[in-house]
């Protein structure tokens, strides 16, 4: 299918499908793929267009995942070109979404429609989880259909989550989990008085600073195989009246773990209080768990894939955990082996942002042969 690849990549990239818009994607992926027996199911949940697609009943079943929505442009002016135009220009695709990720949505297809007329009568089932809320706060899109899924016992068994993936060249990297992000708002209670009459004040940011230095190094954990330790950093501090001669009553803090499959939510929730227990700190401290880490080793699913990439670009992927979270984590609830694998990511939510027109081809061969790996 020549350019089949690139002339779908180029109809979704027109799309103004600005987070939490799909202005349209998903109808356009639904109705190319409805023709070879998938049946869709809108399960959109507020602004969020989320769409789930099946073919076949039986076990296994290889999900391709991924979203429509993009995030703002910036500055067109500063654009060569106008990012809701898909320009092909000295071998690459620019427009915005091309990196991230409506070249990976169209290979999707194509190699579906690729691999079912090579294989009409292929064992097992293939689905969609697409959704218009991957680069926004990610509440209503793909954790929406996860829970529908769980709800009436649905489980799949290999997933793909087409996000850009590679550094230097397309195959050199599969993204085989992510950390978890938790983050911390924490108040420190004083007392605010005059800055001359320290006896009658309680500083805190005195009090607060060696809790502070404890926190920054303390070791966590030492990760393992795949990820690195987990690591704990304060974003912002908050203190203070402006004046130089008042200490403050209270100081606030944001902080954000990064942390692997080596500790858990509540193993780190409980240290950081014990510690700032251990401060004797008058304080408040609210939570907020963003992303579970989730891991997929070395199986069935990062085998075939690899050697989908082996046999298209001639490299040995590299199996990584790094960057931030995906819809991956939420997938991993349903499903024991979740990889990422797309573009390179060099341009992504950038100006400008541009995929290499060899490299969109290149993917559905390699998702095709994937495919063909996991279910012939």
């Amino acid at each position: 299918m020549p350019n089949s690849t690139l002339t779908l990549a180029q109809m979704l990239i027109a799309r103004r499908s600005l987070t939490p818009g799909d202005d349209g994607c998903q109808k356009i992926i639904m109705h190319r793929l409805a023709g070879l027996g998938f049946r869709s199911e809108s399960m959109n949940s507020g602004e969020v267009e989320n769409l789930w697609m099946r073919k076949g009943a039986e076990g296994p079943l290889v999900c391709f995942a991924g979203h429509t929505d993009v995030v703002p442009t910036g500055p067109v002016a500063q654009w060569d070109s106008d990012p809701f135009t898909p320009v092909v220009r000295d071998g690459f695709l620019y427009g915005r979404g091309a990196a991230d990720m409506k070249s990976s949505l169209a290979a999707f297809v194509t190699a579906i429609e690729e691999f079912v007329e090579l294989h009409p009568d292929h064992k097992g089932s293939i689905a969609l989880l697409i959704t218009s809320d991957e680069e926004g706060p990610a509440v209503d899109g793909t954790v929406k259909v996860v829970e529908a899924l769980q709800a009436r016992g649905e489980t799949v068994d290999y997933c793909i989550v087409g996000e850009p993936t590679c550094t230097d060249r397309l195959g050199d990297t599969i993204k085989n989990g992510r950390r978890g992000s938790l983050s911390g708002d924490l108040t420190i209670r004083g007392i605010q008085g005059h800055i001359a009459y320290p006896h009658l004040a309680k500083n805190p940011i005195h009090l607060a600073a060696p809790a502070m230095v404890e926190l920054a190094k303390t070791v966590w954990d030492n990760g393992n195989e795949y990820f690195p330790a987990t690591t704990w950093h304060i974003s912002n501090i908050r203190g203070g009246t402006g004046a130089t001669n008042v200490i403050p009553g209270e100081i606030s803090l944001l902080f954000n773990f990064r942390f692997s499959t080596a500790s858990t939510p509540d193993s780190l929730r409980a240290r950081v209080h014990e510690i700032l227990d251990r401060h004797g700190l008058d304080y408040d401290l609210v939570w907020e768990l963003s992303g579970k880490p989730y891991l997929t080793p070395r199986g069935i699913l990062a085998d075939a894939l690899s050697a989908a990439i082996r046999e298209v670009t001639g490299i040995e992927p590299e199996l990584s955990t790094t960057g931030g979270t995906s819809d991956g984590r939420f997938i991993a609830d349903i499903c024991p082996q979740v990889v990422e694998f797309g573009p390179r990511n060099a341009t992504i939510h950038k100006i400008n942002e541009s995929v290499e027109v060899a490299d969109i081809e290149r993917l559905a061969r390699i998702y095709r042969l994937t495919l063909e790996n996991l279910l012939l």
